[in-house]
């Protein structure tokens, strides 16, 4: 019975596994890879945080990673897109330029006002992730200015649309 049991425990903890974590595609991804950046440095500066005598700003790292792993998750299962009324680039733009502005504000603090190494080290890795947060955030941001730059189209069909309908207007 034992040997029975074992090889579907493990293949159901594959697919459980296989559900959560993001695809190699999507981690292969330019976001994917932000996205995994931006966990793994709020992560670490988390940590760094917490280990410091600025453990008063371990709140901001802590937020900005559970946000961050939030829309890992819904990105890599495509969770954004059963969603069409709910514009996830735009929250995720939000996300983005508030973390990047906090974190830079707490790693200024962090470095000049604490003497510890952590502080230090979690200044260090703040930094690290306001440039990441910022380099996100503007990428979303070229995305969602093309997008608003094409009238909300979001694929070819409603412009061969209006093609064949102004073709019909000029008859």
């Amino acid at each position: 019975m034992g040997d029975i049991e074992a090889p579907d425990s493990t293949q159901s903890r594959q697919s459980v596994l296989k559900s959560v974590l993001p695809s190699k595609e999507f981690a292969t991804s330019r976001k994917g890879m932000l996205l995994i950046g931006e966990v793994a440095l709020s992560f670490i500066s988390f940590v760094c945080f917490a280990a410091s005598a600025a453990a008063a700003f371990v709140t901001v790292p802590l937020l900005a990673f559970l946000a961050t792993v939030f829309f890992l998750f819904a990105y890599s299962t495509k969770f954004n897109e059963r969603f069409q009324g709910f514009c996830f680039p735009l929250v995720d733009f939000m996300r983005c330029v508030t973390a990047s502005i906090i974190f830079f504000i707490i790693s200024i603090m962090a470095v000049s006002k604490y003497p510890d190494g952590s502080s230090k080290a979690a200044g260090i890795f703040g930094f690290i992730a306001t440039i990441v947060f910022a380099l996100d955030f503007y990428l979303i941001f070229n995305e969602l200015a093309g997008f608003l730059k094409q009238g909300g189209e979001s694929n070819d069909e409603p412009s061969r649309q209006r093609d064949d309908s102004s073709d019909s207007d000029s008859d």
